[in-house]
């Protein structure tokens, strides 16, 4: 037997943390009776229905996205903006892993696993990301170490990170830096550049997990290969 809110993550419906406020709000039933409590345990014979939907196991699906500009990471969007849904072509209920700032680019993984992604999303598992962020000026070195050491940003300290100047353009007066982090914040590199008084123009992610972009033009995507999907698994469990 497993939790109710797992089983639900694992449909592919939604993510654990979505089952557990569906759960909460009184949206399950379980064999025709009303769950509202965490903590219970199913059998995935059980007929399990959320929001007046059955759910059925599904085949998990895993794809790797070079996220372009203009996109939201939704599976919907309520000003009809485009999504990064619509890039996959699937005929599963698929949704992005954690979010990308409309305009920033990169790294994208999408799959239907609500298991996985709560597992890559939870601060606890520290994922390492790294991103290239272009600047509007030329990057101090004492802002440097100050980022590295952690600034304050929405009231929270950030982790350590590590920074590197990739290129300097002192006739434009901006640089390319590269920036490794454990965390996940809303715009966390944005907040975190803002906080010792710079702006970021550009950003791209290059590295989620392990996993880059390599031989994908901007919004092309593939799936992961089993091997990918294990290696994913060993970095949070």
């Amino acid at each position: 037997m497993e939790r109710l809110q797992k089983v639900i993550a694992q449909s592919g419906y939604c993510s654990r943390r979505e089952a557990e406020k569906l759960i909460k709000d009184g949206k399950v039933l379980v064999n025709g009776e009303k769950v509202s409590e965490l903590g219970v345990k199913v059998n995935y014979s059980d007929n399990i229905m959320v929001n007046g939907v059955l759910l059925s196991k599904e085949d998990k699906v895993y794809f790797i996205l070079n996220k372009p500009r203009g996109y939201i990471c939704s599976a919907s969007d309520e000003k009809t903006r485009k999504t990064v849904i619509d890039l996959i072509k699937t005929d599963k209920r698929i949704y992005p892993v954690g979010r990308l700032d409309y305009n920033t680019t990169g790294v994208l993984l999408l799959t239907n696993d609500g298991e996985l992604t709560n597992l890559l999303i939870h601060p606890r598992s520290e994922i390492e990301k790294v991103y290239i962020a272009k600047l509007n000026k030329i990057l101090e070195i004492n802002d440097l170490k100050t980022i590295e050491k952690g600034v304050i940003i929405d009231g929270y300290k950030t982790k350590r990170a590590k920074l590197k100047i990739r290129k300097i353009d002192k006739k434009k007066n901006n640089c390319i830096v590269e920036i490794r982090i454990h965390e996940g914040k809303n715009h966390q590199v944005k907040k975190m550049f803002e906080a010792v008084g710079y702006d970021v123009i550009k950003l791209n992610r290059v590295l989620f997990a392990g996993l880059t972009t390599y031989g994908l033009k901007s919004g092309e995507y593939r799936k992961l290969t089993v091997k990918e999907v294990k290696q994913l698994y060993s970095l949070v469990k």
